[in-house]
Order: C-alpha cells, then sequence, then structure tokens
C-alpha cells in the first residue's frame, strides 16, 4: 500500500492516539481506523512502516514503525512479548529494561529488548526537543506489539 493514511489506535489503558504516515506505507494490512493495544502514550506519535510475516520461521512477522517522542514525552511500564530492536534518529531516548542499567541513546545508537524484558523506563531526554526512533520488532503473528504491565 503507498500514500498517506491516518491511522486511529485504541491504546488500552492509556486513552486514543491517532497515527499518520507522510509517505509510502509497504504493508500486507492496509491502515484505515483500526483497534489495537499499541500501548503509547498521547506524548508519542507512532507510524507504521511495514509489516511482512516470515514465511520461513512459521508464525512470526516482522513490524516496523517509528516513534516520534515529544519534548518531555514518556511510555508507561510495558513489555512486548517480542524481540524489539530501536536504532535512534534524531533527538535523545532514555531506555531501561527491568534490571538493567538506565541508558541515554543519541541518533545513531542501538537498544535491545527480549520477549521477557519489561520496558521499565521509555522517554525522551530532552524536555525542549523531540526525539524520533525506529522499532524492528520480531514477534508472534497477529500479536500485539506493546502488552500493558500493571
Amino acid at each position: 500500500m503507498y500514500g498517506h493514511f491516518r491511522t486511529t489506535v485504541r491504546a488500552g489503558f492509556v486513552g486514543l492516539l491517532t497515527l499518520t504516515a507522510p509517505g509510502p506505507v509497504l504493508d500486507e494490512t492496509p491502515h484505515n481506523t483500526t483497534e489495537s493495544t499499541l500501548a503509547e502514550t498521547q506524548a508519542a506519535a507512532v507510524t507504521p512502516l511495514l509489516t511482512k510475516a516470515l514465511k520461513d520461521i512459521s508464525g512470526k512477522e516482522v513490524l516496523m514503525l517509528t516513534v516520534e517522542y515529544q519534548p518531555g514525552g514518556t511510555d508507561p511500564v510495558h513489555r512486548h512479548n517480542a524481540h524489539a530492536f530501536i536504532y535512534v534518529l534524531e533527538g535523545s531516548i532514555v531506555m531501561q529494561v527491568q534490571g538493567g542499567p538506565q541508558v541515554t541513546l543519541n541518533p545513531g545508537q542501538t537498544f535491545y529488548e527480549g520477549p521477557d524484558d519489561i520496558h521499565a523506563v521509555g522517554r525522551n531526554a530532552s524536555s525542549t526537543k523531540p526525539a524520533r526512533f525506529v522499532v524492528f520488532f520480531v514477534k508472534g503473528a497477529g500479536s500485539p506489539p506493546v502488552v500493558p504491565v500493571p
């Protein structure tokens, strides 16, 4: 699918989040108004880029998206039940999985979250500038990319 799309995602316990993609989108799934459990805060804009079944790995798929934190933006505590690979595009973000060190990442730096990790800290390091990063998930086909942690 190519072109512009606008998706409203129900973010479970967090509220509603509106996603907008400005350019081409490569995806096997149409992106119209849908329900999802992407539990990002309203301070984050999430843009899906690609969803692709991994035919040689039964039951798995890739989901690639960008996340933009507004200045001071944060995520609630959550998990992914997936392998999540993060690459910072602009700004600085602070990430931490439960039991691991808190790290500040700058453009070009990466972070990894495993399927058993609890994402304890995810936030923009700046209160004045936005931050943007790519997330590449390898997850169970059809499973939600973000799961709230009570």
